[in-house]
């Protein structure tokens, strides 16, 4: 689904509501299929050849800048429009980099062996509902916000397999967390993370 946004159209082709790539596909729904394929073998090769390096805002970007620099030239660059889906209006364009550092720093000093099972789920759907809420990039985020999670929730040994996930039940969710709504989010993590 499209998102809103401050100006109809920028950042896409003129008289339409896809994105500018580097294919110059014209079409939407061809766009969003490329996109599904190249992520999907892009997310196979970071699952089995992960990158390396601190769990930060910079490691976040680079998972973005894998996953679609060969759609967009902006890939793993912070966006400068502001966005909103499903009536959920995600952080303001300019206050993306000094909120996204904060909360990464968080992230870096969380020992999630150190938690109970619910204290885990807990901590992991909040910053999974900051992340979302944070929404740094033009598209993509979802598929780098759980590919980063995957990641992230390896280096403690513990799995997510969101391929084996009810997407409609996360998306669901995710859309209920940003209305401040937890307990759906916390259920997932708790019933998701092995």
């Amino acid at each position: 689904m499209a998102y809103d946004m401050e100006a109809t159209g920028q950042d896409c082709y003129p008289g339409t509501t896809c994105l500018v790539n580097l294919l110059d596909i014209h079409d939407e729904n061809i766009l969003a299929a490329t996109e599904a394929a190249l992520t999907l073998g892009k997310t196979s090769e970071l699952f089995h050849k992960p990158l390396s390096g601190p769990f930060d805002f910079a490691f976040y970007k680079g998972i973005h800048q894998y996953l679609f620099c060969d759609l967009y030239a902006w890939a793993g660059q912070v966006r400068d429009i502001d966005l909103s889906k499903r009536g959920t209006v995600f952080m303001p364009a300019a206050q993306i980099k000094r909120v996204a550092n904060v909360c990464f720093d968080r992230l870096v000093s969380t020992d999630l062996r150190t938690l109970s099972v619910h204290e885990r789920a807990v901590a992991v759907a909040d910053f999974y509902n900051t992340i979302n809420l944070l929404h740094p990039f033009r598209e993509g985020n979802g598929r780098t916000q759980r590919v980063f999670f995957q990641h992230w929730l390896r280096s403690f040994d513990y799995e997510l397999d969101f391929s084996q996930a009810d997407t409609d039940l996360l998306m669901m969710a995710t859309i209920h967390a940003a209305q401040g709504i937890m307990d759906h989010l916390v259920a997932f993590f708790e019933e998701q993370i092995k």
